[in-house]
């Protein structure tokens, strides 16, 4: 068989369909398991006790023969086999006496997606903005257009599994190579009408950045969101999405100042606006169709909340504060209302008012691990060192892989070993 054909039977078993859980969990029954790439749930060290206490045999396939290959999350998707698994990797996988999966995968197949694995941390949207290094704002821009899925949402918080954080790497990368939302948006759409079975293209397919384009890998060939197929990659035009970029922000000003006045739009078209000005920078015509949503359809909690949001970007941070007090008055388990209004105040020194914040918040929703890192530095400020190691063990329970995980073992004094 050739490299060729290894490389898309490799690519096949990457790209299947996703292994449904079971009613009791795969045994593994002394299957030798291995890892390649970087993991997005857990440690390797965790990952291999997974293995074993599921009766399994971690080895280290670079050395060690493996009935398994799980390829971390944080890999996927793959834009060359070879840059991670050897040529007897491929071999193996082609005549069946290996088997490649991801690690989504192998937490499917051993139960490990629910309850309180390793396997199964979260991500608020703010720990996936320090993440990735992107504004907090680009979050919720992704989150609101469903390019990234929260797995589950608590008091309107919504929570992102590592699956998720691997896809929002993706989509940091598209929009260091150029491309907005927007456009983004429209590719997937593209890609949907080519692959109409699958349902979110980026979560499921191997989708790559090439240069300053990204396109979706089949075997040897590099696919564009239309469907045409390339395979000499040197002949693949550069700039284009820049270029492309360019002309969609043209056509979206176009848009706007063509807008019929305020009184001829409903309460959601101009919500819609709001969000498409937001998503352009230009954030104060943003907030004043805010405020004429609100004004012609009434307050909503959420609106309030994208609103402050939007004022403490602007600098802003009096209104953003009257907002966040607004959108919780409406919904008072509205919990990162409480947070971020928790944040304005501690920035603004009232330290005392944003401890009580951070308590609201933690009534609602206990294990909100955010606040118990907001609270546990406004407790320092104040010199309640004892309430504030509370706080701070507290959030390393809750998300002790998070980016601000270090801060707080430096604090507590926790050596990693």
């Amino acid at each position: 068989m050739s490299d060729t054909e290894h490389e898309m039977a490799t690519q096949s078993e990457l790209d299947g369909p996703v292994v449904e859980p079971t009613e009791s969990a795969v045994k593994l029954d002394g299957l030798r398991v291995g890892f390649v790439g970087k993991l997005g749930g857990v440690t390797k060290r965790e990952a291999q006790q997974l293995i074993r206490e599921h009766g399994g045999t971690p080895v280290d396939p670079s050395r060690e023969e493996a009935d398994w290959i799980v390829i971390g999350a944080d890999e996927l998707p793959l834009a060359d086999p070879e840059t991670l698994l050897t040529a007897d990797m491929r071999e193996a996988a082609a005549t069946g006496s290996l088997e490649i999966i991801s690690e989504t995968q192998l937490w499917q197949r051993l139960g490990e997606m629910d309850g309180d694995s390793p396997a199964k941390r979260l991500y608020t949207p703010a720990m996936l903005a320090d993440l990735l290094q992107v504004p907090l704002a680009t979050i919720r821009q992704w989150c609101r257009r469903k390019l990234i899925v929260p797995t589950k949402t608590v008091h309107r918080l919504p929570y992102f599994d590592f699956q998720e954080v691997a896809t929002a790497r993706q989509l940091a990368a598209m929009l260091a190579a150029g491309a907005s939302a927007a456009m983004i948006e429209r590719r997937l759409a593209e890609l949907s009408r080519y692959l109409p079975e699958v349902e979110r293209p980026l979560a499921q397919l191997p989708i790559i950045v090439e240069g300053q384009r990204w396109l979706l890998r089949e075997g040897e060939l590099l696919v564009e969101p239309s469907g045409q197929r390339r395979i000499d990659f040197d002949a693949i035009e550069k700039g284009n999405l820049s270029e492309l970029a360019e002309d969609e922000a043209a056509g979206e000003t176009l848009k706007f100042e063509q807008l019929p006045p305020p009184h001829e739009l409903d309460p959601l078209e101009m919500l819609d606006f709001a969000t498409s000005l937001e998503e352009l920078g230009r954030m104060e015509e943003a907030a004043d169709w805010y405020r004429a949503a609100m004004a012609a359809g009434g307050p909503q909690p959420e609106v309030c909340f994208q609103l402050a949001e939007l004022l403490y970007r602007l600098g802003d941070t009096s209104a953003a504060r009257e907002r966040y007090y607004m959108a919780i008055e409406m919904d008072e388990d509205f919990v990162e209302a409480r947070a971020n209004l928790g944040c304005v105040l501690a920035e603004t020194g009232q330290l005392e008012l944003a401890v009580a914040a951070f308590e609201g918040a933690l009534a609602f929703h206990p294990d909100y691990p955010d606040v118990h890192y907001h609270m546990a530095r406004a407790l320092d400020d104040l010199e309640r060192l004892e309430e504030a190691e509370r706080h701070w063990r507290e959030f390393l329970e809750l998300a002790p892989e998070s980016p601000w995980a270090d801060e707080a073992r430096d604090r507590l004094g926790i050596i990693e070993t």
